[in-house]
């Protein structure tokens, strides 16, 4: 009588389903498979790199261009009509898709480690193509829409390149284990060449990137030059609706060093403070005068611009999400505010602040077109307000204005040579942050002309500026900036040279260390156990052919294979892992032959006799432990002395050799 014992259990293995079946919908353990990825799944993979490269770089630039969000949302004002804080939802749509997409290559890469076939799933595929043209298409329109704003991405660099370099490191270093498995499971010595002179090359080039970083912020504090002197913009736009009173208080009780105002002029004369052509996004002009809604604000009579209420719109689109900030008493006076007039401000301003002045030309029709400027030197000159406070912007008749108010800061608006703008007798330029670099803040240092730079609103970029020396800075977040008591990071040379190198020598060691390893874990994993035989007979099987295989192996009629019963097998593609008992031969046969139970194998329809089981049980006084190499299959119990394995391989050779049931090998 034949005591029967399991030779074998399965276990559940919910991590490789679920990385399978999410990856590509292969949640069974039959659709699973260890075949070499196929030539179009890894062009997929390439692909799926790809469009992680391109969603982390258009992740990163929006995120860095906060900055200028608000320039961002008055470009499409500006093209369609109506404002709406447009960046908040591309940059949701931007994390979204780079999160998805980081997630595919993240299962991509553990398919590869755990040695997988790769087989993404066709939805996965169409929204991997949507997101790539999507990023694409975008990041086109960007480069023609937007064309100045790819500079900020390479300011940006010179803040956070020294930390994600360390980041780089980090990952590349996480990276090499699955490097080092491949390296270690190629067979032929070309291709582990070829692995390791393709990763120790881009290795190298992360290791030596930092010569290519130069920032600012790396040097000695002791260099560091005085904080910025701060403008607010239209006042203090995140605290109050711009260019109204209740904001250029708001910058003055922060205590600013200027103030920075648009100034046009009414139909009948009166300079007053607008920025936009139109009235109809800081005003109720729609309410108040919907045939004038989208006449220019300098056509209508200063009577009928201040009936309009120049508050309310700030309380309802909250342009920087500051709204909700206010307390009770600054939402009621916000909500009251009316348009400024420059008399106004001035007599504001005057004795507590700079006033940068720039000047918005009425139409061609207007009756104060030609006289426009004079009106308002003479409401500057009449105010009494201090000629030195003033730093006048307007390019036109500067020698009419020196001449008439010789105590103006004069001030550029566009870059020029030093000599040139020194023999012109300006004083002051004021650009935007992206068009100068610290070279030419150098320059113009040295021919005594100082720099304003607009509009700076992060701390990061205020605090690039200030190492890079930048006098002075035009902000919309003027209350957050001087709350800054230094740059945000300063490194002295010889400790981001110490950084640098230990990070390299750290993420070195780890590397080899890894390599190492693995090479010894898989070498270890091939040559354990002796009578394991690696049949490879189906590597250079087509995917019809494995497809068949498995069908007729696995499930033959909805029952486990007999010929797996009688083999005690798991067959898995590249190679069949053939696992024996220990009587396989001639007793088992004549033991088969007893309870009547016959396998034919597919190829030569021999017939096998086989002892009696259950689909998951094969009778066997003892069993080899052998698990799967990939963690795939089923985990075995062992009661076999290993001393006898040499025994069992020996006779299972002999066994293949002489039946027809054998493989090539």
């Amino acid at each position: 009588m034949v005591r029967h014992q399991p030779l074998q259990y399965y276990e559940p293995q919910l991590c490789l389903s679920c990385l399978t079946g999410i990856y590509g919908c292969r949640w069974k353990r039959y659709q699973r498979s260890h075949d070499d990825t196929t030539p179009w799944e890894r062009l997929w993979f390439v692909l799926l790199s790809f469009t992680f490269g391109l969603t982390l770089t258009c992740l990163y630039f929006w995120w860095e261009v906060r900055n200028d969000y608000d320039e961002f949302n008055w470009y499409l004002y500006n093209h369609m009509g109506y404002w709406s804080d447009w960046s908040v939802p591309v940059l949701v749509t931007t994390a979204a898709a780079f999160t998805y997409i980081a997630g595919l290559l993240v299962l991509a890469l553990c398919h590869i480690a755990v040695g997988q076939q790769m087989s993404l799933h066709w939805l996965h595929k169409i929204g991997l193509m949507v997101i790539l043209v999507s990023t694409v298409v975008a990041m086109s329109a960007m480069a023609q829409l937007w064309e100045d704003e790819w500079e900020v991405l390479l300011i940006s660099l010179q803040g956070t390149a020294p930390f994600l370099h360390v980041g780089a490191l980090a990952a590349v270093t996480a990276l090499s284990w699955i490097v080092a498995g491949q390296f270690a499971r190629a067979e032929r010595s070309s291709s582990q060449m070829a692995i390791l002179c393709t990763f120790f090359a881009v290795v190298f080039a992360f290791y030596v990137a930092p010569l290519t970083i130069s920032s600012p912020c790396i040097m000695e504090k002791k260099d560091l030059g005085p904080k910025p002197a701060l403008i607010g913009h239209r006042g203090a736009p995140m605290l109050a609706p711009e260019h109204t009173l209740m904001s250029f208080r708001k910058a003055l009780e922060q205590k600013l060093y200027g103030l920075q105002a648009d100034v046009t002029i009414s139909l009948d004369g009166v300079p007053f403070l607008m920025h936009d052509n139109t009235l109809r996004r800081t005003t109720n002009v729609e309410e108040e005068f919907p045939e004038l809604a989208r006449r220019p604000a300098s056509m209508l009579n200063w009577t009928a611009l201040q009936r309009l209420n120049a508050g309310r719109w700030f309380l309802k689109t909250d342009p920087f999400w500051t709204a909700s900030t206010l307390s009770p008493s600054d939402r009621r006076e916000a909500q009251n505010q009316s348009i400024c007039s420059l008399a106004e401000l001035l007599e504001l301003a005057k004795g507590n602040a700079t006033l940068l002045l720039n000047l918005r030309d009425p139409p061609r029709e207007h009756p104060y077109r030609g006289s426009f400027l004079n009106v308002t030197l003479e409401a500057l000159l009449r105010s009494g307000f201090p000629q030195h406070q003033v730093m006048w912007l307007p390019n036109r008749q500067r020698p009419f204005v020196r001449k008439v108010a010789p105590g103006f800061q004069q001030t550029a608006g566009s870059k020029e040579a030093a000599a040139s703008l020194r023999r012109g007798h300006i004083q002051r330029l004021n650009l935007r942050y992206t068009q100068v670099s610290r070279q030419e803040l150098r320059d113009y240092a040295s021919w005594n002309l100082s720099v304003n730079l607009y509009t700076v609103n992060a701390p990061w970029l205020f605090s690039l500026l200030w190492c890079a020396g930048v006098p002075s800075v035009t902000s919309d977040n003027s209350h957050a900036l001087s709350q800054v008591p230094s740059p945000l990071w300063i490194m002295p040379p010889d400790e981001y040279c110490l950084m640098w190198v230990t990070a390299d020598l750290i993420s070195f060691t780890l590397i080899i260390g890894i390599f190492v390893l693995q090479k010894w874990r898989l070498y270890g994993i091939q040559n354990y156990n002796p009578e394991q035989i690696m049949l490879s007979a189906a590597v250079r099987r087509t995917s019809r052919d494995v497809s068949i295989m498995k069908e007729k192996l696995i499930f033959s009629g909805g029952q486990p294979c007999k010929l797996r019963q009688a083999m005690g097998s798991v067959i898995s593609t590249p190679h069949v892992h053939v696992r024996m008992c220990t009587h396989i031969c001639k007793q088992h046969i004549q033991a088969g032959t007893q309870h009547g139970h016959t396998s034919t194998h597919p190829a030569s329809h021999a017939p096998l006799h086989m002892p009696s089981s259950t689909p998951d049980q094969l009778s066997a006084p003892w069993v080899v432990d052998r698990g799967d190499m990939w963690g795939e299959g089923a985990a075995f119990k062992a009661h076999l002395p290993l001393p006898s394995l040499y025994t069992i391989n020996i006779a299972l050779s002999l066994l293949l050799a002489a039946s027809p049931l054998a493989f090539p090998v």
